[in-house]
């Protein structure tokens, strides 16, 4: 087995297993403390990880990178000056923009989120920055040498830690009628888990560096212009998307203060929304992802070519089976998403939007293979755009919606969804212009149709509700799955294929 192969194999695992473990997380967290704690934890965390994006300004990304080239140069003397640089230039961009962040906590706790009671968490959030740029630099070492288990079992061991955490710690912490403090304790136990992960990390790289039998110049000092060259244009679409993630929760307590929602509910409603009805929605996301990994340096392999017959094969293959896992997904939390929100989180309200949500998020499976094979057929900035554009128009039309009186949490909702739906198809229509891959939205339309037939036809013939919740969702499985059959959406060949695409790496 390939390098490649072997690297993309354990990147899938890992990518699921810390999905599946996050899922775990969330439904302890809202279990024990709440929906307002869980409410007031997901309002705090897109700061956060806004503020760590100033702190590390790309430098991770751009770690990788250069370790690589040093790499395949057999110049690996010089990977400990290029750690020293990053760890100066982060150490320089943490003592600037860490002491800004908390100056603009009350402001940001106070008049921008309109509940002065989460400082306390974000205050917490800011404490993680350091140890989570620690990581994030020798997260990028590993990268770069090509070594992607000590990255899979840091993310996996933080998950675990943090669950145990949050089901045997937290019972014992928690606060009645204190959301606020349990939402801090909660965001403390993130600072544990993050911390526990560094550690690891940090005993990975110094073992790595006693293994590596050639010697380093100490004295080196690796230039900074290399690293920040590649360091803050990586780190502009990231920022971008980090800072329209830190507004949403602004702008969601904003305009539903507007509408006449307190604060405390309008906080509960984000933590329903963000940490458990989009998070369910996109657990399957890890198939798509794990298909743009294994497809798209196909996909490149052919257009490198100009082989047009193979450039649309694989670019099909990926797509279509993105769109299927859509489809599934769709159709079981269309139907039963509700009773699935509930059971696992028990939560009391809101619930109800996963029907509203996963017909459209159908859409988003395939969001991440389009942007991937843009960025192979060189339509990279075309893609970010996209990115961009879906965005704003999300955080405008939820301002709009969200404002309004007669729709409030479900003018956000049906804002999120709109969001969605603009990238997904500005992604559609950029690749159609690429007359070479000879792809539109047609591909899309039978998995749909599948999808709208199974929510029609399921209750008709089966009413919902005669068996327990898993044998409900594998009867709607089945059901979709031999709609799927009858249209010719599942394929031997698909399989077949895969495997051939595998032994090409």
């Amino acid at each position: 087995m390939s390098t490649f192969i072997r690297g993309t194999a354990i990147l899938m695992v890992a990518v699921f297993m810390t999905k599946l473990l996050g899922f775990v997380f969330r439904i302890q967290f809202m279990r024990v403390a709440g929906e307002e704690a869980v409410g007031i934890y997901m309002t705090a965390y897109p700061a956060f990880i806004f503020f760590l994006s100033l702190v590390q300004l790309g430098i991770p990304i751009a770690v990788a990178k250069v370790i690589a080239e040093l790499k395949v140069k057999g110049e690996t003397a010089k990977l400990p000056a290029v750690m020293r640089t990053a760890t100066f230039i982060t150490i320089f961009t943490g003592a600037i923009f860490i002491p800004l962040s908390i100056l603009f906590v009350p402001y940001l706790a106070e008049t921008l989120l309109g509940n002065a009671a989460s400082s306390t968490t974000l205050y917490v959030a800011i404490a993680i920055i350091p140890i989570a740029s620690v990581c994030g630099l020798i997260r990028g070492y590993f990268q770069g040498i090509v070594r992607i288990e000590e990255t899979a079992w840091s993310q996996i061991i933080e998950q675990l830690f943090r669950i145990v955490l949050i089901t045997w710690l937290l019972p014992i912490a928690l606060v009645p009628d204190n959301n606020p403090m349990n939402a801090a304790y909660a965001m403390g136990i993130t600072l544990l888990a993050e911390g526990l992960s560094a550690a690891y990390l940090w005993f990975k790289y110094h073992q790595h560096k006693r293994l590596d039998k050639k010697p380093a110049a100490k004295k080196e000092r690796y230039p900074m212009e290399p690293l920040l060259s590649i360091a803050l244009p990586s780190s502009g679409s990231r920022l971008f998307g980090t800072f329209t993630w830190f507004l949403e929760p602004i702008i969601f307590l904003r305009a539903l203060s507007m509408a006449g929602v307190g604060a405390v509910a309008a906080t509960s409603l984000y933590g329903i929304i963000s940490g458990v009805l989009i998070p369910l929605l996109l657990f399957p996301s890890f198939i798509p992802y794990a298909l743009s990994v294994v497809l798209v340096p196909a996909v490149s392999g052919a257009a490198a070519s100009s082989n047009k017959k193979r450039l649309q094969e694989r670019i099909h293959l990926a797509l279509r089976l993105s769109a299927l896992t859509g489809a599934f997904a769709a159709a079981v939390f269309y139907i039963h998403g509700q009773a699935l929100a509930e059971k696992l989180f028990h939560i009391t309200e809101g619930a109800t939007y996963m029907s509203l949500l996963a017909p459209i998020f159908f859409f988003y499976y395939i969001q991440s293979p389009l942007y991937s094979i843009l960025q192979a057929t060189g339509d990279a900035k075309a893609g970010m755009m996209n990115s961009v554009y879906g965005g704003i128009a999300k955080l405008g039309v939820m301002f709009i919606l969200a404002s309004q009186p007669g729709l409030q949490e479900t003018g956000a909702v049906l804002a999120i969804g709109f969001g969605v739906l603009v990238t997904s198809f500005l992604h559609i229509a950029t690749l159609r212009k690429n007359k070479a891959a000879a792809a539109g939205f047609t591909m899309f339309a039978l998995p749909y149709v599948s999808f709208i037939l199974t929510a029609v036809v399921r209750p008709i013939f089966i009413p919902i509700g005669q068996f327990g919740l898993l044998m409900e969702c594998i009867i709607t499985t089945i059901f979709l799955l031999v709609i799927l059959l009858l249209f010719g959406q599942v394929k031997k060949n698909d399989v077949l294929m895969l495997k051939r695409l595998t032994k090409i790496h």
